[in-house]
């Protein structure tokens, strides 16, 4: 059996167990913003973000993620990036909507912040995860707050930048010390869930080669890891410079291609097509009809 068909070991997180390496893992994005990269924010719509998250579950995600603080990246497309909000704005965007899902979802929800403050209030209204798009080098107190709570992390390598010695190298090195940190604070290693950063601090190239050497980065490391690439703009350069709207087959062919490199975890904006690109993939990379615990087909 290889690699990537062997389970490694179950985390619990909130309500469901992840078997990591029995298939890969969809989070679906709810953006509480109105300057998201895709132009999926939905601002202080709660009651939209609710029903997007009931269709998200309905067409195949395993946890919801949101957010809001945007995370995106100065450059050409974007202008000068996201504009940085308060924590106090922050978490009026993100608790209240938490709060609701926690009562309604069958779901884990995530919360993608870099603040312990956010990251407290979101978990006490539901939250069982945090994503941290700066792996603990913008807050300090982030880690103690997370191990205190016991809930698991997602470590993101991130950087002001494009500057690398050695890309891949340089990329693990990074998350290494975001591991380290973590663990020090009480975090459980099992608990760590690792994301090289597709389009963070990388241009296009470099996205493309992380994506490319991305079992090198899970060997290393050995920790679960979660890939983002939904609509990125390593897509549309590579696409002759197609906006965010029409690069659902790019994203798709990342995604396919993630999973066989070893991603256990894709974060996407497009749900039910990425479900569907990430059960074909795991037939070719983990086997099918694929087989549960017990024995019997799951599908």
């Amino acid at each position: 059996m290889s690699d990537q068909r062997r389970v490694h070991h179950m985390l619990r997180i909130g309500p469901c167990e992840f078997r990591w390496g029995e298939r890969t893992y969809l989070m679906g994005v709810i953006n509480m913003t109105p300057d998201s990269f895709f132009g999926d924010g939905l601002g202080d719509d709660v009651e939209r973000a609710v029903e997007r998250a009931l269709a998200f579950q309905d067409e195949g995600a395993d946890l919801i993620d949101v957010g809001g603080q945007s995370t995106r990246p100065p450059g050409q497309a974007y202008g000068e990036g996201a504009a940085q909000v308060s924590v106090e704005e922050e978490a009026r965007r993100v608790v209240p909507l938490i709060r609701r899902l926690a009562k309604v979802l069958r779901l884990p929800i995530s919360v993608d912040t870099f603040r312990s403050d956010v990251a407290r209030q979101a978990i006490d209204a539901g939250a069982a995860l945090v994503n941290d798009v700066w792996a603990l080098t913008r807050d300090p107190a982030l880690a103690r707050v997370i191990a205190q709570s016991n809930v698991p992390v997602v470590l993101m390598h991130n950087q002001a930048g494009y500057g690398y010695r050695d890309l891949v190298p340089d990329v693990i090195a990074g998350v290494q010390q975001s591991v380290q940190k973590a663990e020090e604070a009480g975090v459980p290693p099992q608990h760590i869930i690792v994301d090289p950063g597709i389009g963070f601090g990388k241009q296009a190239a470099q996205s493309l080669e992380l994506l490319r050497r991305l079992d090198e980065f899970k060997r290393a490391l050995g920790k679960p890891v979660l890939v983002g690439t939904s609509r990125k703009s390593h897509i549309g350069e590579v696409l002759g410079g197609l906006p965010p709207s029409e690069r659902l087959e790019g994203t798709a062919a990342t995604v396919a291609l993630a999973i066989a490199r070893g991603a256990d975890i894709v974060r996407v904006h497009d749900v039910r097509a990425m479900a569907r690109v990430a059960r074909v993939a795991d037939a070719i990379v983990r086997g099918w009809p694929r087989r549960t615990t017990e024995g019997e087909p799951a599908f």
